[in-house]
């Protein structure tokens, strides 16, 4: 059944708040590797300080999804989500006055755990404003403004880093997730889970595993570690990677700005095609789609096709990805929901901080880049099989 006409204007404003709000987590996520280079020498950090700094950030984002997904099945959407905004955006406004490696690391723990607490309570919010037949599509377009907003970072960076120094990024970074605020606070209704309001609760092990759910959990999980593995490996190494090749800096930067559009236009047409076919078949085709690119790229020593296979890689990882966002809630029951998609979450980021490490360890033992894009084919189609085996296995659990 589709949304009222007197709740289809709120739900757009809300939709429109939260893209906002997905767009300045995925600035942030990609403003501490765009500004590592200037970022680096200036405070004068090792390359293994300089390691435990970026990888703070990652753990923060795993234990603030935790922390978000069950909170979010237990208090008010709108203040939770108040709360992570307030936080990422202080904390990353912090790292502006960071004078060395504890407090810059201490400082991205704690934007990484607002951040993290966000992206679950993101899913719930669209999951609860979505007519049922277009909630994949509505969570795929909201988290669509992620790698609008790494993009958008590349693009400052470009532009600005230069001029104003690194500390430039982390006060755009900071501020706009501020000012974000009193708008959220005006317009954005309120919502309560009937756990919140006191209904009977279950407990998370039993909401996870418990009803036949063991394995659809285990694949999600399983799903999400190595996806995000692979999308971390190819954000943070595409454009060495394919510098690497001999197509200098420009086409490095010309790769990561195509792979953060595709995956723009895969998240909306994936998420439509999900929803119009249901999960099955576009998730299961997109995975060695996904494989075909990579084996494609590794092999492509020219601009254009590079560009072209590094876009149809975004398109078909993040398109599954974000997908996946809203088809897996609907496999819990709804008073569990945000505790489901948080800890497949937190799955994922503990891949996401094996990728950048799986690429450094390849590139060092002498693969090239052409090794660690055909190391990633394998993982790849170990994920696909693993999404086609939950969404074949997988029930929706109803509202």
């Amino acid at each position: 059944m589709g949304a009222s006409p007197a709740h289809a204007p709120r739900g757009a404003v809300t939709l429109s708040l939260c893209f906002l709000i997905a767009l300045l987590e995925g600035f942030d996520i990609q403003a501490v590797g765009v500004a590592a280079p200037l970022l680096i020498p200036a405070l004068g950090l090792t390359p293994g300080q300089a390691g435990v700094v970026f990888g703070a950030g990652m753990v923060g984002l795993v234990c603030g999804a935790l922390a978000g997904g069950w909170m979010a099945d237990r208090m008010g959407r709108k203040a939770l989500l108040m709360i992570a905004v307030s936080v990422f955006g202080l904390f990353t406004l912090a790292t502006v006055v960071a004078g060395g490696p504890v407090s810059l690391g201490l400082y991205r723990l704690l934007a990484g755990a607002g951040l993290g607490a966000a992206m679950p309570t993101l899913v719930a919010v669209a999951l609860e404003i979505a007519p049922p037949d277009r909630r994949t599509r509505t969570t795929t377009l909201m988290f669509s403004g992620m790698p609008a907003g790494g993009a958008l970072a590349a693009l400052f960076a470009a532009g600005f880093l230069a001029r104003f120094g690194w500390h430039s990024i982390f006060l755009a970074g900071g501020v706009l997730p501020l000012l974000l605020l009193p708008a959220m606070a005006l317009l954005m209704p309120d919502s309560r889970t009937a756990a919140s309001s006191g209904a009977q609760r279950q407990g998370g092990g039993q909401a996870l595993f418990g009803h036949g759910r063991l394995l659809v959990t285990l694949l999600a999980w399983f799903t999400f570690g190595l996806t995000l593995l692979v999308l971390y490996l190819l954000l943070n190494w595409l454009p060495s990677l394919v510098a690497a090749k001999g197509l200098g800096g420009v086409g490095g930067a010309g790769a990561a700005f195509a792979f953060n559009a595709g995956s723009v236009v895969g998240c909306w047409v994936i998420g439509m095609l999900v929803d119009r076919f249901g999960p099955r078949l576009p998730i299961i085709a997109a995975y060695p789609a996904l494989a075909l690119s990579l084996f494609g790229l590794a092999g492509a020593n020219s601009l254009p096709p590079v560009l072209v296979l590094a876009g149809l890689a975004g398109f078909f990882l993040l398109g599954a990805q974000y997908s996946l966002y809203g088809v897996i809630p609907l496999y819990y029951p709804a008073r569990a929901r945000g505790l489901a998609t948080g800890a497949s979450i937190a799955a994922g980021r503990l891949g996401s901080i094996g990728g950048p490490l799986v690429a450094g360890h390849l590139l060092g033992q002498g693969w090239g880049p052409a090794g660690v894009a055909m190391a990633m084919v394998p993982v790849v189609l170990s994920a696909g099989v693993a999404a086609a085996v939950m969404t074949i296995r997988g029930r929706y659990a109803g509202d």
